[in-house]
Formats: C-alpha cells, sequence, structure tokens
C-alpha cells in the first residue's frame, strides 16, 4: 500500500460517498472518503463491537481511532448525557466525523481532535475502539498502554480484535500487563474484549 488510513495527512484523492447502517433500529448515512479506515461500509468489527457490547456508562466516552465516525455517532446518540471525544491521527478522518456529528445534531458533544488535542488531566469512564492492528505490535502496544492509562478507577475499555489478526495474543498482553481483560463476546470472526484495572467493578 502507498499509503494506510492511518496516515496523518491522506495522499488518496477525493471520493466522496455515503456509508449506510442500522445500529438500535436507527438508520445512518454517514459521510465517507478515500483514505479512511473502511471507507465504502460499515467494517464489520465495529458491527459487531456496537451490536455486542454493551450500553456506553459515564459521562466521558473515547472513540480511540475514529475514522469518519460511526462509532462516535452511535455512542451520542445511545449516551445524551454523555461527551464523545473522537480521536485519530488522519484529518481526513477527523473532518468527516465533525460533519457527520453536526449532521446527526449531535456535535456539540462530539469533541473531534488529534491525539495530542485530548486534555492530559481528562479521565476516560469509557474507551471505545476497533484498534488499527495493521499498525504493527510495538506501535499498538504503545498506544493501549497509552490510552489505557487514561481510564478512570472504574473504567472499563471495549476492544474488537478479529481473531486472525492476533484477538487472543493481543488478549493475553493486554493480562500480562496487569489489566483485567477478559472475552466479551465472539461473533463472525471477531472477538469483543473487555478491559479494566484489577478488581474495578
Amino acid at each position: 500500500m502507498s499509503e494506510h488510513y492511518f496516515s496523518e495527512h491522506p495522499d488518496a484523492a477525493p471520493r466522496p460517498r455515503l456509508v449506510r447502517f442500522r445500529v438500535d433500529g436507527r438508520t445512518y448515512a454517514l459521510r465517507s472518503d478515500a483514505g479512511v479506515f473502511s471507507a465504502d461500509r460499515l467494517d464489520p468489527g465495529t458491527a459487531v463491537l456496537l451490536r455486542e457490547a454493551p450500553a456506553p456508562r459515564g459521562e466521558t466516552l473515547l472513540d480511540l481511532g475514529c475514522g469518519y465516525g460511526p462509532i462516535a455517532c452511535v455512542l451520542a446518540d445511545r449516551a445524551p448525557q454523555a461527551t464523545v471525544w473522537a480521536v485519530d491521527t488522519n484529518t481526513r478522518a477527523r473532518e468527516l466525523t465533525a460533519q457527520n456529528a453536526a449532521d446527526r445534531a449531535v456535535a456539540a458533544r462530539v469533541r473531534v481532535c488529534a491525539p495530542d488535542e485530548v486534555p492530559s488531566e481528562l479521565r476516560l469512564d469509557e474507551i471505545w475502539s476497533n484498534p488499527p492492528i495493521r499498525i504493527g505490535k510495538p506501535a499498538l502496544h504503545g498506544l493501549l498502554q497509552q490510552w489505557l492509562a487514561r481510564l478512570a478507577p472504574d473504567g472499563q475499555a471495549w476492544l474488537v480484535v478479529a481473531r486472525n489478526l492476533g484477538s487472543d495474543s493481543l488478549q493475553r498482553w493486554l493480562s500480562e500487563q496487569d489489566w483485567d481483560c477478559s472475552r466479551h463476546a465472539s461473533a463472525k470472526g471477531y472477538r469483543v474484549l473487555r478491559v479494566r484495572r484489577p478488581g474495578a467493578f
């Protein structure tokens, strides 16, 4: 590949389109474009995460690697009391997420930003992510260590990873790092992992 969806500034020529899907009985038609993750459809892993993970709790949620914003938009609908931080290194993805949040009238509660723009003192009630496995294990592990450390004491993360891309080895690694990591669900070749601090409820 000449570039990846996790490039900061995609070189791919714009090719706008709408991605349509249904979650919780709601119909979504979100703007997408070339150079972002799963630009042509709702990624199957993301679909599994949104279907299998329970309703979000808390007032500060993070969509880590937001792409064009499907998780952020669904979380904003599911948790009207919450602020959803939508984070991505990809500038085009951030622009799309902001547009989609505005289109769905949730822009006041969806804060779209680059990773280094999230306030350092912010503590997260939940992290939701279809993490970028293809950045490689060292980078992925560093990314997860960085953001999981920002969970509130009783916070939790919901991660979806394809079994054939190392979901089970990731679960083992997280457990070795002293996180309470359990398999919440399995569907269509994906695992949904729940990650908490040891002893959290």
